[in-house]
């Protein structure tokens, strides 16, 4: 039997990350591992892995790891120079890449106003995923601009739900 891969981290760009590991921290729980630390271009070895990673208008920044309640990562970078900034638009959902995170908690409207009460943003109306059903989202955003989905049910129990749901129809 092939062994499922499984999601490690998810990385967030941020312009301030003391107030971003704060507001990770008091929002949604994560703890802070470590950090933060610095980011420097330069010849020792972690220079020369970010710049592999990040490329060569890198210069300097900061980055910290926290962790979830299911242990997977959030690494929260700040760059100095090139200074972060937020994007034009951040819901383009229809270019590739990672356009949301999501998070899994029982109340997500109770997390929804956690946000708006901590400089984040609603962007949907709470929604019940299947006519009927028990299972909720909401999408929202933190205050620089990273889309985060809500999920009131594991990603599992929540698509499972719906073939459940279809075998008994």
């Amino acid at each position: 039997m092939k062994t499922t891969i499984a999601i490690n981290h998810v990385g967030l760009t941020v312009s301030n990350i003391e107030e971003a590991i704060d507001w990770y921290s008091r929002v949604f729980g994560f703890e802070l591992i470590i950090g933060p630390l610095p980011l420097q271009a330069d010849d020792s070895h972690f220079g020369q892995l970010a710049l592999d990673i990040l490329g060569s208008r890198l210069n300097s920044g900061q980055f910290a790891h926290l962790k979830t309640g299911n242990g997977v990562g959030i690494e929260l970078f700040s760059f100095d120079d090139p200074e972060a900034g937020r994007k034009d638009d951040n819901m383009e959902y229809w270019k590739n890449g990672i356009f949301h995170f999501a998070i899994t908690d029982p109340n997500p409207e109770e997390v929804s106003k956690r946000i708006l009460a901590n400089g984040g943003k609603q962007r949907t109306k709470l929604w019940d995923i299947f006519p009927g059903g028990d299972r909720q989202l909401v999408y929202c955003e933190d205050p620089w601009g990273n889309i985060i989905e809500i999920y009131s049910h594991s990603y599992t129990e929540t698509w499972n739900y719906l073939l459940q749901t279809a075998k008994e129809n």
